[in-house]
């Protein structure tokens, strides 16, 4: 499988492109704020050709380019029907110093062809088999999308992560529609349970792994230590 990822020009969010090779179909993960010129190159260097975007949620750090990028070649962007709304309306996921920040300057275009994700859904899509996971708690509709060893995907195994899971961290939960008891539970139940060995390629910063987080990331032994009552 080729992953090459790389950060937005705001925000530092990173976004991927995931390929069963070179010179193949591929998909874009979060297309973020101005990475056009940049991900024409590295299609270029790899001889892809998009086939879908995929967003982990619907902030506008990781949407912000979802509309071009799906415009200039005819395709679908996913996303959890939880979240959609943010694709018509960014500011519905943003708070009001952001609102205020980017005030009237934003001109948007929600994606012509936009498609829903749910829970425990596998994406066969550009020669991928990529499987959802709905983890609320950053947003209601945060999903991450993991591959399993076998096939394309080699001997690793890879969770895309989006805003759930960072290098020592977690993603917000203070903005509209994020829940930190959603959080802790997102993260006991879809992040725990997954192999040490997973690979992780966050939203945000370096690449991690599950073994390392386990063993590191406060908020993972708060999700362990957390009462179950209410989630």
């Amino acid at each position: 499988m080729l992953v090459a990822g790389f950060p937005a020009q705001a925000f530092g969010t990173n976004c991927f492109v995931v390929a069963p090779a070179p010179g193949e179909q591929c998909v874009v993960i979060d297309p973020g704020v101005g990475v056009a010129d940049r991900l024409d190159e590295v299609l270029a260097e790899h001889r892809l050709q998009p086939a879908a975007v995929l967003l982990t949620h619907g902030h506008l750090d990781h949407t912000f380019s979802v509309t071009p990028v799906c415009g200039a070649r005819g395709i679908t962007a996913y996303i959890h029907p939880a979240d959609a709304g943010m694709l018509a309306d960014p500011a519905k996921g943003l708070s009001a110093d952001l609102t205020e920040l980017f005030g009237g300057r934003l001109t948007w275009t929600e994606p012509e062809d936009v498609a829903p994700l749910e829970d425990g859904l596998v994406l066969k899509i550009a020669g991928l088999e990529l499987v959802v996971d709905h983890a609320p708690g950053h947003t209601r509709g945060s999903v991450m999308f993991r591959s399993e060893p076998g096939g394309e995907a080699g001997d690793e195994r890879l969770c895309f992560s989006g805003d759930v899971l960072f290098r020592d961290s977690i993603g917000r939960t203070d903005l509209p529609g994020g829940n930190m008891q959603q959080m802790l539970a997102s993260l006991r139940d879809k992040v725990l349970t997954l192999p040490d060995d997973t690979i992780v390629l966050p939203g945000h910063g370096p690449e991690t792994t599950i073994g390392r987080e386990r063993a590191r990331n406060p908020y993972l032994r708060e999700a362990l230590e957390a009462p179950r009552k209410g989630w």
